[in-house]
């Protein structure tokens, strides 16, 4: 199982960005993905989860400004982000469990700074 996060970068308050996580190694339709996020010196946050029908979950802090979809052809999951603060400055990874053991992406850095 291989997860590759991509599309962080330095963004203004109010700005918005698109993050992917490209998947490959195991079944993508059988299983759920999450977004999480880290900042240093913290837990780690669920932004967002969508399963295999598409039932989907968001953090209350990202509810109303973030969308988490699935594309079952490319085995990519995207978060897009808008309405960013600078509260929403963290590491981002994606995550899916699969048999029981969870697999995670190295994470993508995403700055709201102006």
């Amino acid at each position: 199982v291989h997860l590759v996060e991509s599309g962080g970068g330095l963004v203004q308050p109010g700005g918005s960005l698109r993050l992917v996580c490209t998947t490959s190694g195991y079944e993508f339709d059988r299983y759920g993905i999450q977004w999480w996020r880290q900042v240093p010196g913290a837990q780690r946050e669920l932004v967002a989860g969508i399963g295999t029908v598409r039932n989907i979950e968001y953090g209350d802090s990202v509810k109303g400004r973030f969308t988490v979809s699935r594309d079952r052809n490319e085995h990519t999951s995207t978060l897009d982000m808008n309405d960013l603060i600078p509260e929403d400055t963290a590491d981002y990874y994606c995550k899916v469990t699969v048999s029981g053991i969870s697999y995670w992406g190295q994470g993508t850095r995403v700055t709201v700074s102006s």
